[in-house]
C-alpha cells in the first residue's frame, strides 16, 4: 500500500490566508483540516507580516504536512494592493521552505480547471466541488475552500511533476 502524503494548500492573503490539509493515496483524497489565518488589521506592515508567518508556522506545526501548494495570485486592485499581497505571498512561500518542505505553485485558472473542470469557475462552484471531492470536509469559509482546492490540484498534478523531475 502506498504511504499517504499530507498536502497543505495555502491561499495567500494578508487579511485572510486560507489553508486546507488533505491526505492523498494514489487517486484517493481525505480531508484532514482547514481554516484561515487572520493577521491583525492594525499595526505596521512588518508586524502584520510577522503575525502571518507566526500563524502559518502554527498551522505547519499542528498539521505536519509533507508538501505545500500555494496559489499564484492575480490582482487587479492596483499597485499598492498587489505589492502588499506579493509580500504576504512571499511570507507564505518562505515559511514552509525554511523548514525544508517542498513548495509548489499553481495558477488560479489551473486550480479551478483541476477541481471544477473550467478555469473560470466562481467561488460557489469551487466550494461545491471541494465538498463533493471531500465529503467529510468542514469548510470554514471561501478562503479555506480555495486552499483545499489548491491542495486537491496539487494532489492531481504532483505525480506528473515527480515523473518529469525524475526524467530531467
Amino acid at each position: 500500500m502506498t504511504k499517504p502524503v499530507r498536502i497543505i494548500g495555502i491561499d495567500p492573503g494578508l487579511r485572510r490566508c486560507g489553508w486546507g490539509v488533505i491526505e492523498a493515496v494514489d487517486n484517493r483524497l481525505r480531508f484532514v483540516a482547514g481554516g484561515t489565518v487572520k493577521p491583525p488589521l492594525e499595526g505596521s506592515l512588518a508586524e502584520r507580516l510577522a503575525a502571518l508567518s507566526e500563524g502559518i508556522t502554527g498551522v505547519l506545526d499542528d498539521q505536519a504536512p509533507d508538501e505545500v501548494a500555494v496559489e499564484e495570485t492575480f490582482v487587479n486592485a492596483g499597485p499598492r494592493s498587489a505589492l502588499i499581497l506579493g509580500q504576504a505571498r512571499g511570507v507564505v512561500l518562505v515559511t514552509p521552505a525554511l523548514r525544508g518542505l517542498p513548495v509548489s505553485e499553481y495558477a488560479a485558472n489551473l486550480v479551478k480547471k483541476s477541481v471544477v473542470g473550467t478555469g473560470h469557475a466562481d467561488k460557489n462552484q469551487i466550494q461545491l466541488m471541494v465538498k463533493t471531492l471531500l465529503p467529510t470536509a468542514t469548510i470554514k469559509g471561501a478562503d479555506a475552500a480555495d486552499a483545499l482546492a489548491i491542495a486537491i490540484c496539487h494532489a492531481h498534478h504532483r505525480g506528473a511533476a515527480m515523473r518529469a523531475k525524475a526524467l530531467a
